[in-house]
């Protein structure tokens, strides 16, 4: 009962200390199986009840003014899983993007949603769902969500350079010309995905899991871990995370001061 009422205190506090607004947040959504085990249910349960968690988030970043956010859904090394759960996820991922269509939210906002990830991986009917939410979005433009499935970032970065080889040897790139925004393009063939500014792991589990490494390590991005399980995190979490975002923006104009 305390903590009921003194959360919404704490959020308040949080966001009045929150100034700079990170513009692309990525996020490892770990601990779905776990959170299942502890509270003695099926894996799948746990899977759904972290989509849940999911809509909520997002519906917190689009309110705190997060224009991009990538969510790291299911990796390349996901498939290793036994299949009674893989087949548990892809149709719930197909109920996910097929709800896109119709959800409201997403067109008030005007959310762009994509995949990222290795589409060759993917079952065709699960591929037939996203390809018709991307298309159902894709004049969108206020908001972007990018799920990031079957996605490995080294095998993205090899897609890409294999992509710029192809283009080298039709004579449509320069060799000599190539530099950082050429690969930045050949990442992903969807919307432009901006640089990560934060990148936040649930799940107490310390460390990015090639995740993004281009647009997030690359560019030295804010990383925020925390404890909660993904079906558990809260919105004093992701103010948390956007609050390390902020103490690093706060820290460079410091130092471009120079005090």
């Amino acid at each position: 009962m305390l903590r009921s009422g003194v959360e919404p205190l704490y959020e308040r506090y949080l966001k009045w200390q929150v100034k700079h607004v990170p513009r692309h947040v990525a996020v490892i959504q770990d601990g779905n199986r776990r959170f299942a085990r502890e509270q003695g249910l099926d894996t799948a349960i746990g899977h759904r009840l972290g989509a849940d968690a999911t809509e909520q988030v997002l519906d917190w970043a689009c309110e705190l003014g997060v224009q991009h956010i990538t969510l790291y859904t299911f990796s390349t090394e996901n498939f290793r899983r036994d299949s009674a759960e893989l087949e548990s996820l892809f149709l719930l991922f197909r109920e996910k993007f097929a709800a896109i269509l119709r959800d409201k939210r997403v067109h008030r906002n005007r959310i762009r949603v994509q995949m990222i990830g290795d589409r060759s991986l993917l079952p065709d009917e699960l591929l037939t769902t996203i390809d018709a939410a991307e298309e159902a979005t894709r004049d969108y433009s206020d908001y972007f969500i990018n799920i990031a499935l079957a996605y490995g970032g080294r095998n993205e970065i090899v897609h890409a350079a294999r992509s710029i080889l192809d283009e080298v040897r039709q004579g449509a790139i320069d060799p000599a010309a190539i530099d950082p925004a050429t690969v930045e393009a050949h990442l992903n063939r969807g919307a432009p995905i901006p640089p990560v500014d934060l990148i936040i792991r649930t799940g107490n589990d310390y460390r990015t899991s090639n995740f993004l490494p281009w647009l997030a390590n690359g560019h030295e991005s804010a990383v925020y871990f925390c404890a909660p399980f993904w079906p558990a995190f809260r919105k004093i979490d992701l103010l948390r995370a956007m609050r390390v975002y902020d103490q690093r923006m706060r820290l460079k104009e410091r130092v471009a001061r120079g005090s």
